[in-house]
């Protein structure tokens, strides 16, 4: 990615942004708001006053990461038919993209300890991915006990497939790819039908 200076507008999205390039470029154990800031175009000074330290910086970002996680999902659904089944899978399909898109984002908000669970603004994005998953759920008519297991076949896809371990993807059209995933996920809830 080209740095770009910063000039004018909003200087916390700026710095998000140049967050979720020096994390996807240098990963959690490079991660400064030195680099940061050069990468925004700001003194090194702007991610400490808006962030505090480099916790508060991926704490902003994980959320910023959970509400993109859901808009990939969202994206999915507008287009697929309008079942709980298809709704279920179209959001499956969305967590794929999301964790292909962005490796580095997904790693941080599933896998890392980095950011501040406990802040109110990273609890309520992802408690808002949680919560749409239980409805999703629940619209399948399952219990809270399918929870787990829905997730489990998501998350382990989207993170096997970010990784490039799924070898079995390889190689396949994006069309191809998506019908492997439904039917693996479709099966993840019992089979129902689309």
């Amino acid at each position: 990615m080209t740095e770009r200076p910063y000039h004018h507008g909003d200087l916390h999205a700026a710095l998000l942004l140049a967050a979720e390039a020096e994390l996807a470029e240098k990963g959690i154990e490079g991660f400064s708001l030195r680099s940061v800031a050069k990468r925004a175009g700001v003194s090194h000074a702007a991610p400490a006053h808006h962030f505090g330290d480099a916790a508060g910086l991926l704490t902003a970002l994980a959320a910023e990461g959970f509400r993109r996680f859901l808009a990939a999902q969202a994206a999915r659904e507008a287009v697929a038919a309008k079942t709980p089944a298809a709704q279920m899978i179209a959001a499956g399909l969305g967590y794929v993209d999301f964790a292909l898109a962005r490796p580095a984002l997904f790693r941080l908000i599933f896998s890392s300890d980095k950011p501040n669970f406990g802040d109110p603004a990273l609890l309520e994005a992802a408690d808002a991915a949680y919560a749409h998953l239980v409805t999703q759920v629940h619209a399948m008519g399952g219990t809270d006990a399918d929870v787990a297991p829905v997730w489990a076949m998501a998350h382990g896809l989207a993170d096997l497939l970010a990784a490039g371990r799924l070898q079995s993807m390889h190689g396949l059209t994006l069309a191809e790819r998506d019908a492997a995933i439904a039917a693996m996920l479709a099966r993840s809830f019992g089979g129902r039908a689309l």
